[in-house]
């Protein structure tokens, strides 16, 4: 945990000036995420960043609790939230197994760009499946590369992540497949009712889940 810490503290400032890559894909993904709030509702982002989406969401709900475990990025979504004056926000630095999450019910649950980065997927998911309330809705997104048509470029990072590692200059990722993902969600007592990639390729995964 400290390791993965470190390394999202140090990507912070560079990670909050990047532009999205694939704006259109962002943004459908954004809107059949809009689709599920309501206004009543409460939402906690897993692995939020600096809360960009936290914030374009804020909107939609009742209150959102935007959690990372990089200090950093949260200090950065503070003066995000501050700047555009958004109120119903609240950071949290955490990790999504950290007792400071523990306890907390939510309608809606989103891990955005995380469940691949997360060295213990079924503790995580154990734990998601406690912080949604029944009937509530879990909504991630995940690249799932992994498979027979592997881009090369992914299969050529596969093997110099390990070594990147150890020199700090890559987090943990786990190269799953999209079948292989969602059996996983639904072995935590969920039932999938949405999914796509947006975008297509590299595949990002887009699964949203009903706490049944």
């Amino acid at each position: 945990m400290q390791t993965a810490m470190k390394f999202w503290d140090a990507a912070a400032e560079k990670y909050a000036k990047s532009p999205i890559k694939d704006l259109d894909a962002y943004n459908y993904s954004l809107e059949r995420t809009r689709s599920y709030l309501t206004p009543d509702d409460r939402m906690l982002e897993l692995g939020c960043g600096t809360g960009s989406t936290a914030l374009l969401l804020a909107d939609a709900v009742r209150h959102v609790t935007a959690s990372d475990i990089s200090a950093k990025m949260i200090e950065i979504g503070k003066t995000k939230a501050r700047d555009q004056g958004v109120e119903n926000i609240g950071f949290v630095t955490a990790d999504v197994l950290d007792d400071a999450l523990a306890g907390e019910s939510y309608d809606v649950v989103m891990a955005l760009n995380l469940l691949h980065l997360l060295p213990d997927l079924p503790a995580a998911l154990a734990r998601i499946g406690a912080l949604v309330k029944p009937g509530g809705i879990f909504i991630s997104k995940t690249i799932c590369p992994y498979g027979k048509a592997m881009p090369f470029k992914f299969r050529l990072m596969k093997l110099l992540i390990p070594i990147m590692q150890l020199m700090g200059k890559a987090p943990y990722v786990n190269f799953m497949t999209a079948p292989a993902l969602e059996q996983a969600i639904a072995a935590h007592g969920f039932k999938i009712i949405e999914t796509g990639n947006y975008p297509a390729s590299p595949p990002s995964r887009y699964i949203v889940a009903k706490k049944v």
